[in-house]
């Protein structure tokens, strides 16, 4: 099950209605759950949850054990916005902070308007340093919190993924310039955790050629085989490539990363959720050692017994896909429910 925001942790905290929602599904293979803040700058939109408290982890200690009740296993997606945030979520009205001073060109939703994206402030290197400290300190939360892993959130124009693009990343100092040098804040994160909890827990997820968030690269082959090569050198539990419109760099991800690569295929049409039949093509052919879906996931919270008969499908309702209560969230029926049977 990929990562989807869906912008229901109120105040920041997880509910019981979340903990229904990822039990619901806890037949995956493996839940990767919603975007989770680091630290409260990380923060990027309104009503995500966070793991930077003693209040959040024990909300989130509930979802894991109810996942675990049901036999299921569950990662967290640790998720730095970066410049993707705005002074209206931080309470001292501070400023978002990204590798360069360049504004992402979007947008944050709010209740009283859509608010443009500030300029950010360019980190500092102690900045960098305390931004690692606190993606280490998440990660130590969730063991505590009772998760199985840690996923890094490197895709989707976030801060990870700001400093891999020469587009957003305009640094003259060891973390700008060359891809060797553009991918060094994401491998010295995944030494960093990994060296906290164990590199057998965590993963991170990928984008590339993404152009979310106002991300441009220039060089997504270069810059990609670079990183997968970087890490090569640690013993991860999981790449995890999402695919944005081309397949010319996943093969080459492949191609440099010894371990488990999870694929998120792109979509055809762009704008289709990716299907369970595309997902098996792809397994089949070698590219990926398992596959995640999002919006199937989202819509039919007993899918693998779907796929195993052929469907059918719940379609996924995009008006419930944010914010609000249990409708389209966890009030999608399940097939039985629905009078079908699979077997």
């Amino acid at each position: 099950m990929a990562p989807m925001t869906r912008s229901r942790a109120y105040g920041g905290l997880v509910s019981e209605l979340t903990v229904r929602y990822y039990a619901q599904r806890a037949s995956a293979g493996l839940i990767i759950t919603e975007g989770t803040q680091p630290s409260v700058i990380g923060q990027g939109y309104l009503d995500t949850p966070g793991l930077h408290s003693a209040e959040q982890v024990a909300a989130w200690r509930k979802v894991t054990d109810a996942v675990h009740a049901e036999g299921g296993r569950i990662f967290v997606q640790i998720m730095h916005g970066g410049r993707v945030g705005h002074p209206v979520l931080y309470p001292d009205g501070a400023l978002p902070m990204a590798p360069s001073a360049i504004a992402s060109g979007e947008r944050l939703y709010t209740p009283d308007g859509m608010l443009e994206h500030p300029t950010p402030r360019e980190m500092t290197l102690d900045d960098i340093e305390r931004t690692i400290d606190d993606h280490v300190a998440s990660a130590h939360n969730a063991v505590e919190a009772g998760f199985d892993g840690v996923e890094l959130h490197g895709a989707n124009g976030y801060l990870i993924h700001q400093f891999l693009a020469d587009g957003a990343n305009l640094r003259t100092d060891g973390y700008g310039g060359p891809a060797e040098n553009r991918i060094r804040f994401a491998v010295e994160l995944v030494r960093a955790v990994g060296d906290a909890i164990g590199f057998h827990r965590l993963g991170i997820r990928l984008s590339p050629g993404n152009t979310a968030n106002g991300i441009t690269e220039s060089d997504p082959a270069e810059l990609y085989t670079t990183l997968a090569r970087a890490l090569a050198a640690y013993d991860l539990a999981y790449v995890h490539v999402m695919e944005t419109g081309s397949r010319a760099v996943a093969p080459l991800i492949r191609a440099e990363w010894p371990g488990v690569l999870i694929l998120n295929p792109h979509p055809s049409p762009p704008d289709a959720p990716v299907t369970p039949d595309a997902g098996a093509r792809d397994l089949t052919e070698g590219l990926a050692d398992a596959i995640s879906l999002a919006r199937y996931w989202l819509a039919n919270p007993d899918l693998p017994a779907r796929v195993r008969a052929g469907g059918p499908y719940n379609e996924a309702d995009p008006a419930t896909f944010y914010g609000g209560d249990h409708r389209g969230y966890t009030d999608y029926s399940t097939a039985s429910e629905s009078g079908h049977s699979p077997s």
